[in-house]
């Protein structure tokens, strides 16, 4: 039995087998519709969430299943003082899958070790959020036709930036990819990824506190919200929150085939004129969002692949 925890579960082949398998599902969604009959996803939200939520379950829909689950924890028996053990056992009784969000980072590493069916990290704090990056992953490659050779910008918050960790781990492993790192010194890549990931693999990185001045470089800007949920001190927050604002006169410096990222939700880091711009790729990560959990979950499930006809299941 698999877990998805960390993006780096996942390794390089298995990585393209997925992306692979999430195409064949966008370019015929149809036939997939019935793969998942009976099956049951359990969406274990401890934490706010519209997109990674709705997601999971619209992909568990889309696949013929069910869902069940919760959407915060204050309407769970969290709020009673069970444990996240006490929790995925009880619900690994009634679910074949299992999404969680914590505010905790290793709460669902934790429930994997205790869990009797998949357990995928819906995001865990500020640490990890493997399925956002493997939906990033997709949407760089179905605007960009390729992974490597690839200078990515990430702008905002690098500190908290569940999404920016998890990008960065698994960009690490193409082939001459370049980091632009651009942020306030207060919210800049916490010094284990510029160590353990950066520094470690000898990935080209800069850091910088100038978005205008990056943007010419890049083939890919991936935009985040300051979180006002991450700081202790609001007026920290205050001062932070309007460090960065892509708007389309910045864009006139960019390449045309630049495409621009955001995981959602959006604040007002991205100007609402640059929606219309055709580098906008962000509400078609969205989309591309519920392919890569549909695939996903087809493939810890092992379910049966109607294009194919075969059994999918990682390496």
């Amino acid at each position: 039995m698999r877990h998805l925890i960390d993006p780096l579960d996942l390794s390089k082949p298995e990585t393209e087998q997925l992306l692979a398998l999430a195409e064949r599902i966008r370019s015929d969604p149809a036939a997939y519709q019935e793969v998942a009959v009976h099956k049951k996803l359990a969406t274990l939200f401890y934490e706010p969430s519209t997109r990674t939520r709705l997601s999971f379950e619209a992909a568990m829909l889309n696949l013929g299943g069910h869902v069940l689950g919760f959407p915060s924890e204050i309407v769970s028996s969290a709020t009673k003082g069970e444990s996240v053990a006490d929790t995925i056992r009880v619900i690994s009784c009634y679910a074949d899958i299992v999404a969680m969000r914590h505010p905790k980072e290793g709460a669902p590493l934790r429930a994997s070790r205790y869990a009797k069916v998949p357990v995928i990290n819906a995001g865990d704090g500020g640490h990890q959020h493997p399925t956002q990056t493997l939906t990033d992953l997709m949407t760089i490659r179905t605007r960009k036709g390729r992974l490597n050779g690839l200078t990515i910008g990430l702008c905002g918050d690098l500190k908290f930036g569940r999404t920016v960790h998890s990008l960065i781990k698994t960009m690490a492993r193409y082939e001459n990819v370049r980091f632009v790192l651009i942020s306030p010194e207060e919210l800049r890549v916490p010094d284990y990824i510029i160590k353990d990931v950066l520094l470690a693999g000898h990935i080209p990185f800069t850091e910088t506190r100038s978005l205008e001045d990056a943007m010419p470089s890049l083939d890919i800007l991936y935009m985040t919200r300051v979180q006002k949920e991450r700081f202790f001190n609001e007026e920290d927050y205050i001062r932070l929150k309007n460090s960065y604002i892509l708007t389309e006169e910045k864009l006139q410096k960019a390449k045309p085939d630049l495409a621009v990222l955001h995981p959602l939700p959006r604040v007002n880091e991205i100007a609402l004129d640059v929606d219309d711009d055709p580098r906008a790729a962000y509400f078609e990560q969205v989309q591309n969002g519920v392919y890569v959990r549909m695939a996903l979950m087809m493939l810890l499930l092992g379910l049966t692949d109607p294009k194919t006809e075969k059994k999918v299941a990682l390496c």
